[in-house]
């Protein structure tokens, strides 16, 4: 099955629905992408859950190891890791329940997308802060 991208209107009911963001792969340190990209969207208004087994905090927000530790619901799982982690992520978004599995800009596996989208809509090959830029004017 081939990979679908959403069109811009379902990009807008998901970011105007989602409330917290779990960033898988989020950095502590401010010139990383995962950190610039995800700093515009809590000024946006969303809640930034950092997801890394690397670092304690990252801005302002308590670090988890992986997503079976974050307590409270995840609307979207965000993610800066290679592709290679992407079907393994998307298991544990699965298993939180998360809405919406986001690759970041060229994080992306076909078959993530033949074997969750049934359980969350898949968005690849995209940055959540272009399109939040390009979708929510």
């Amino acid at each position: 099955m081939r990979y679908k991208h959403p069109s811009d209107k379902k990009l807008k009911e998901v970011l105007t629905e989602a409330k917290t963001i779990a960033v898988v792969g989020l950095s502590d340190k401010e010139n990383r992408t995962s950190h610039q990209v995800s700093k515009v969207m809590q000024d946006a208004g969303y809640r930034i859950i950092p997801v890394n087994p690397n670092i304690e905090s990252a801005l302002g927000e308590t670090a988890y190891s992986k997503l079976s530790e974050i307590e409270e619901k995840v609307d979207i799982v965000n993610v800066f890791r290679q592709s290679i982690y992407l079907y393994d992520v998307a298991k544990e978004a699965k298993d939180i329940g998360a809405s919406v599995l986001w690759g970041q800009l060229d994080v992306i596996d076909k078959s993530v997308y033949k074997d969750f989208k049934d359980d969350m809509e898949i968005i690849m090959d995209e940055c959540i802060k272009v399109a939040y830029h390009e979708v929510m004017k």
